[in-house]
């Protein structure tokens, strides 16, 4: 049963427009949430986390994926800029086999044409020529075939057998060398 002043005390703020104040009888015990409470915060909170892990973990596969097939990519199509450079050369040696008359002289004008053409394709692909006569041995970069008697310092490259090269400065095929010995 109600009294009639508890009615009038809580109907006194809203008549007034006041905001409500919580009850004398509300203590901080009251406002700390159970250990089911509790429960269920922990659990959003760890299925929030593991959500975010799963995210994680998908982007991260996903991106090795990517990886994966540019890398694939890359190793197929590297030699790509070359081949098409080598292609104008081709052209050429197939037109100077299909030629029905040619001189000697034609012959040698196509054949440096061609030449040219296959060297233009070296530079634009940092493809370099090792042509080392007068230079020191270096075995890094020559492969001696053999050493003659020479006035010459010993162990200098005199003659080129056949020119090595280097594929943006590493070695692709070392130049082989004859190279010069002290005389006996």
């Amino acid at each position: 049963m109600q009294h009639p002043q508890d009615d009038t005390a809580s109907s006194a703020p809203e008549e007034s427009g006041a905001p409500q104040q919580p009850a004398a009888t509300d203590t901080p015990a009251e406002s700390i949430p159970g250990p089911l409470e509790l429960l269920r915060r922990a659990e959003l909170n760890a299925e929030e986390h593991r959500d975010a892990w799963l995210r994680a973990k998908a982007e991260l596969e996903n991106a090795r994926k990517r990886f994966q097939t540019e890398m694939s990519q890359a190793r197929k199509f590297a030699n790509e800029s070359f081949a098409e450079d080598l292609l104008p050369v081709r052209d050429s040696l197939e037109a100077a086999l299909a030629a029905e008359s040619t001189t000697v002289e034609n012959l040698r004008q196509g054949v440096e044409l061609t030449l040219r053409q296959l060297q233009s394709a070296f530079e634009r692909n940092a493809l370099k020529q090792v042509d080392p006569v007068g230079e020191k041995f270096d075995p890094h970069r020559h492969q001696a075939i053999s050493a003659v008697e020479s006035p010459e310092t010993p162990n200098t490259v005199i003659q080129v057998l056949q020119k090595g090269y280097l594929l943006h400065d590493r070695m692709l095929r070392p130049a082989l060398v004859t190279v010069s010995r002290a005389p006996a």
